[in-house]
Order: structure tokens, then C-alpha cells, then sequence
């Protein structure tokens, strides 16, 4: 047994800081909340605790120093993408993101799910990182958006994917598709429904895969208890998307006022990957691809602050490393200038995320949850970039950093 002890702690049900901030930790679990410290006290000195943040959409296997758009799909080999993925995972994790889905590789792994085995490394205590859900390899058809012989406009016959590392066509083969990222391991299916700010052909608005074929893709995870999350730009995508039992969109950059009123009526989830319209660097893209960006982001901000408004379910994700990893909070931030709350960000990235996940054992400091716990500089209720300063880190009973 062991207490920490700290200014105040938040509490997300009432969206008060209570102070003092005692939480006593026993194993991986808490054990209690407030009340008299037992066995070893931490003192957290004038930190306020949140429980562990968490980001629903990463890519821990890119990002990093060294890495090129261009070079690295066919330069980077799975063990160099494994090593790169360790930095990323503990970034993040000191970060005080303590959980985080994975949303699907786009690159040559001969099948391979690297996210499932990143996953299954940090759980074992190999590496140092945050709980993953893995999505394996994204499911997208030939040229479409995360297709990496479009993405990087490789010459035909550079980097040819299979059916086995998501590039599927048709009824048959997507349903083939996501029964193998299943097979071996995935928690969630990825699925690319539109292209997208950073895809070097076509509208990034415009539907990739047929009704017929996302339907296929929703009925082959849901048979299996798992959720879809499909990356969708276009406001017609996110319509067929949702129609088809989509559970969760990600990005949203184009939707309108129709769409926005569709994901209401069916409960559908939106992870707004906002920051990207304020901070993703596309200094070094290609000119068409920062003609793209610059139409598309000023859309997407304002999209961000409709569905906000309409009261459309949101859950914090970065896709980092579109951002930087371990700079994840800027989301948090983002959301703000979006019309969010500081207590709305804060569920987002804690309690919505779980609900997300479908998890209901972590994101509150409560009775009998993971500890997963993180400190702050200051009240986030009332300055949310403190969550861009996180000095305490504890991950299942276990510090990792302060």
C-alpha cells in the first residue's frame, strides 16, 4: 500500500477539485480515495492529480526523429519501426497519456501486426509505455487514403501491400481483411472511408470504399465484439460511414449540419484531431497538399465547433505523429478554443474515452479503477495547459515519472 498525497485532486463526476488530493494505491488499483495516507506517502507537494490521460487515435510505430514521408515506408524495415515505436510509447506515456489506441499501420510488415506486439511488450514490463488497443493494419483499397504507394506517390510495383497488411477490394476481401487483423490480435478494426488532407490523389472528401463494402466491414468486427473506427472527411463519407454502423469518426474535417444531426440520432462517436488545423507542419509538403490543407483546416475548425454545440459524442485524439509525440495535450488546448469546456476537454480525454473504448475500468480516480494517475502544475479546471506540463506519472500502481 502507498499514498499519494498532492494539492487536490479532480474529481470528474461533481467537476471539482478537492483538496487535499489523497488517493491510496494497492497493487494496480486504487484502494481509496481521501481519508487518512497508509504505508509509503508520496508527497506530490502543490500538483493536482487527474487520472491518466487518453488519446484515441496514434500511430506509435511512425513518427520520431529521422523519419521522411517519403523514405521511410520502404527504407524502415519492422524491427527500426519497432525501435522507433519504443521511444514514441514512452513520449507519450510521460506525457500523461496512460492509455491510447492505435489506429492502424500503413506500412510493410509482411503481415505483421507491430501494434499488437508493441502492446503486448509495454503489458509484459519490457518497455515503458501506455496501454494500447490495437487496430493492426488500416483497411483501405487499392490508391485509397493510407494506401502507401499513393500516400507517398510511389511508383507502380514500389512497396505492393497484400490483403494481409489492409489493402483490400471488394465484399470477399474486406471481410478476409478484418478477420485477419482478428486473427492476430487487432481490438479494433481502422477502416479509411475518404482520403485525406495529406492524400497526394483526389478529393480528400470523396468515399473510398462502396455502402455495400463498409457494411461488410461493420458486420465482420461487430459479429466479433469489436468497434470500427474509420477515418472520413467528406460529409456524404461520414453519412454512408454512420449509416453503415460506424462507431466512431475520426477527423470529420467536412461535415455539415445533416451529417452532425445523423451522428446525434445514432450515438456516433467523433474524435476531431483538431490541433491539426492550428499545428500540423505542412511547411515541407508538396504544393498541392498545402493548397488542401489550407481550404480544408479553417472547414474543419468551424465543423469542430458545430458538432461541439450540437452536442455530438467526442473523444480527444491526436494522430500523432501529425503532431509530435508526447505533445498530445495540444489537443486538450485545442478543444477549448473550440468551445469545449475545460471539464468537457478533461472528460473527453478521461471518462468519454473509456465509454469510447468500452472500458469501465479506468478514467476516474475511484475506488477499485486502474491507477492510473498523473499530476499537474495547477487546477486544469481553470487552466488547461497545465496538462501540457505533467510532472507525475503513475501507471498501473507503478511511477514513471516524478
Amino acid at each position: 500500500m502507498l499514498t499519494l498525497k498532492a494539492a487536490g485532486l479532480l474529481d470528474l463526476d461533481t467537476g471539482e477539485i478537492v483538496r487535499p488530493g489523497i488517493v491510496r494505491v494497492d497493487g494496480d488499483r486504487i484502494a481509496g480515495i481521501g481519508g487518512a495516507p497508509e504505508g509509503e506517502v508520496i508527497d506530490l507537494g502543490d500538483l493536482i492529480l487527474l487520472p491518466g490521460l487518453m488519446d484515441m487515435e496514434v500511430n506509435l510505430l511512425m513518427g520520431g526523429r529521422g523519419e521522411t514521408v517519403a523514405y521511410s515506408p520502404v527504407q524502415d524495415d519492422p524491427p527500426l519501426r519497432m525501435l522507433r515505436a519504443v521511444g514514441n510509447a514512452r513520449r507519450t506515456l510521460r506525457a500523461g497519456f496512460t492509455t491510447v489506441r492505435n489506429l492502424g499501420l500503413f506500412v510493410k510488415t509482411g503481415g505483421y501486426l507491430l501494434d499488437v506486439a508493441l502492446a503486448k511488450a509495454i503489458d509484459a514490463g519490457w518497455i515503458d509505455g501506455p496501454r494500447i488497443v490495437p487496430a493492426g493494419h488500416a483497411i483501405t483499397p487499392t490508391g485509397g487514403h493510407l494506401d502507401p504507394t499513393m500516400f507517398a506517390a510511389f511508383a507502380p510495383g514500389i512497396m505492393p501491400l497484400t490483403l494481409e497488411e489492409g489493402i483490400a477490394n471488394g465484399v470477399d476481401e474486406v471481410r478476409k481483411a478484418v478477420r485477419y487483423q482478428i486473427k492476430h490480435g487487432a481490438q479494433l478494426i481502422k477502416v479509411c472511408c475518404s482520403g485525406g488532407v495529406m492524400s497526394h490523389t483526389g478529393l480528400p472528401g470523396a468515399q473510398h470504399y462502396s455502402d455495400e463494402e463498409l457494411r461488410a466491414i461493420v458486420d465482420e468486427a461487430h459479429r466479433r465484439g469489436l468497434k470500427v473506427a474509420a477515418h472520413t472527411h467528406g460529409a456524404g463519407a461520414v453519412k454512408n460511414a454512420v449509416l453503415a454502423g460506424i462507431d466512431c469518426i475520426e477527423h470529420g474535417f467536412l461535415i455539415d449540419d445533416e451529417t452532425i444531426e445523423l451522428m446525434l440520432e445514432r450515438g456516433t462517436w467523433l474524435v476531431p484531431t483538431t490541433f491539426l488545423a492550428d499545428g500540423m507542419d505542412v511547411s515541407k509538403a508538396a504544393p498541392e497538399l498545402k493548397a488542401k490543407a489550407a481550404e480544408m483546416f479553417p472547414r474543419a475548425r468551424e465543423s469542430v465547433r458545430k458538432a461541439i454545440e450540437a452536442g455530438v459524442k467526442i473523444a480527444v485524439g491526436t494522430d500523432a505523429p501529425a503532431i509530435p509525440h508526447g505533445k498530445n495535450a495540444s489537443e486538450l488546448v485545442a478543444l477549448t478554443t473550440r468551445g469545449m469546456s475545460e471539464l468537457a476537454v478533461l472528460r473527453a480525454a478521461t471518462v468519454r474515452a473509456a465509454e469510447l473504448l468500452g472500458v469501465t475500468d479506468r478514467g476516474r480516480l475511484a475506488e477499485g479503477l486502474l491507477a492510473d494517475i498523473i499530476g499537474v502544475p495547477g487546477d486544469p479546471l481553470a487552466d488547461i495547459t497545465v496538462t501540457q506540463q505533467v510532472k507525475f506519472v503513475m501507471k498501473g500502481g507503478k511511477v514513471f515519472a516524478g
